[in-house]
């Protein structure tokens, strides 16, 4: 007789298509509950979170003040038509332009109900701004699945949409990575001049009268958390300044508190002209996304059309759950927590680093950090291929974390390590201590298959 949790995992593999991975033999844990920084299965097995959700999760699992305000929006209102006003949807906007980093001149709001499509809209209030329709985008970004984000995507998600992409004028160029520069150099300052330098020139091959903006992870995100170089995004904002060029950050990883900010352009100092949001917004709680663009531009559709909607642009309940979530936030002081997370997991992370040698390299900024695993580490060799089709022992990696009671995802040859922002000193600890048992077993695999 099958049980009721072995029912609804068949149920599960039966009529439900699970993203980007082969859907044959799939066995992952059936969760019902969350709580704090810990997913519960139907098992009452515990796994401790390591990567929020999909790095959207800030607050943790059940936040006790935004699942009220959740409930209070349910009782009062649960949908508004979009080109009508409503009270939480004023709200949220005015809270999101105050954190923005446009000071006194401000900006406004447009809400979608994912980052993909806001990334989409953003490309589109860019042109409609400029009158230009060249876009520039980085190899190794992830901007969204859509039809027009993968577009704007920078490695293999984007060659599903291939070779009919349908947002024509997207050009892609390198940006700096020191652990393995596509510049040819081991220097960081140098590896900045020159991923400067390949923009200047992509930028004068594509006429710079006709590019409309420059759209870049302010951190790389799922493409394996790449902080860039000092001096390179102040670098890209002088280049857009140059040409009048719009720079959009994509905050939808980076945002509220991720990288020790409440925005990844603040936590580096560069001020963009469009941003796009998602993720951790609302927690991960509700679906919702959006783009913040700054008032000298946003006032350009004052007198005209602006060129987006959606049915969901501005859903009432997704508006009360990112009032309660910014509140949160503030009341919990997470964005300054997000540094002392910093400090403590990367110390924990660099140990289990200098205890294994497949791990070539630990990175990352507030509680947004990465473990590169490598065959060799003088050479710097990947432990499989970026964007291969084998995985080679990193399924041990994983495999080892679920039995150790966590959840983690990478990609690849690279482990994301992004807790949730309420997580305590004591869990940091046991996190890396879960971590550093796994990557024993990465290596116990990996040496094992090399015979």
């Amino acid at each position: 007789m099958i049980v009721a949790g072995e029912a609804l995992k068949t149920k599960h593999a039966r009529y439900v298509l699970t993203p980007w991975l082969a859907q044959g033999n799939l066995q992952p844990p059936m969760i019902v509950r969350g709580e704090g920084i810990y997913l519960y299965d139907d098992d009452g097995q515990r796994y401790a979170d390591l990567t929020s959700g999909l790095i959207a999760v800030n607050l943790g699992h059940g936040h006790p003040g935004v699942r009220a305000a959740m409930h209070a929006q349910v009782d009062r209102l649960c949908f508004s038509p979009p080109n009508w006003f409503n009270d939480t949807r004023a709200e949220l906007a005015e809270a999101l332009v105050g954190l923005a980093p446009w000071g006194a001149e401000g900006g406004r709001a447009f809400f979608t109900t994912s980052g993909a499509a806001a990334n989409e809209d953003a490309i589109k209030f860019a042109r409609a701004v400029t009158g230009r329709a060249k876009v520039l985008a980085a190899y190794r970004s992830f901007h969204g699945s859509g039809a027009g984000s993968a577009t704007l995507t920078g490695e293999n998600r984007r060659w599903y949409n291939e070779p009919t992409n349908v947002m024509p004028g997207v050009v892609h160029f390198w940006t700096p990575f020191p652990y393995r520069s596509p510049f040819f150099t081991d220097d960081p300052a140098e590896e900045t001049r020159r991923a400067l330098q390949h923009v200047a020139e992509t930028i004068a091959a594509e006429n710079p009268n006709a590019v409309a903006a420059i759209l870049i992870e302010p951190v790389i995100g799922s493409n394996g958390v790449i902080v860039f170089p000092p001096g390179y995004l102040a670098g890209l904002r002088a280049l857009c300044d140059a040409h009048g060029i719009l720079l959009v950050f994509d905050e939808v990883m980076t945002g509220f508190g991720r990288v020790g900010a409440a925005f990844g352009g603040e936590r580096f100092g560069v001020v963009p002209d469009l941003m796009t949001i998602a993720k951790g917004v609302t927690s991960g709680y509700v679906p919702l996304g959006g783009v913040l663009i700054r008032e000298r531009y946003a006032r350009g559709f004052d007198d005209k059309p602006l060129p987006a909607g959606h049915t969901y642009s501005g859903h009432p309940l997704a508006m009360a759950t990112g009032v309660a979530t910014l509140q949160a936030y503030r009341d919990g002081d997470l964005f300054a927590r997000a540094k002392a997370i910093e400090s403590r997991l990367r110390a924990g992370l660099e140990r289990v680093r200098d205890a294994h040698e497949i791990v070539g390299e630990v990175r990352g900024a507030g509680a947004f950090f990465a473990l590169e695993f490598v065959s060799d580490r003088k050479t710097r060799a990947p432990l499989v291929p970026w964007q291969g089709t084998s995985m080679g022992p990193m399924p041990s990696l994983f495999a080892g974390l679920k039995k150790r009671g966590a959840y983690g995802f990478g990609r690849y040859n690279v482990m994301h390590i992004a807790p949730p922002l309420i997580i305590t000193d004591d869990q940091i600890d046991e996190v890396v201590a879960t971590i550093d048992g796994a990557v024993g077993d990465l290596s116990e695999a990996h040496a094992a298959a090399r015979g």
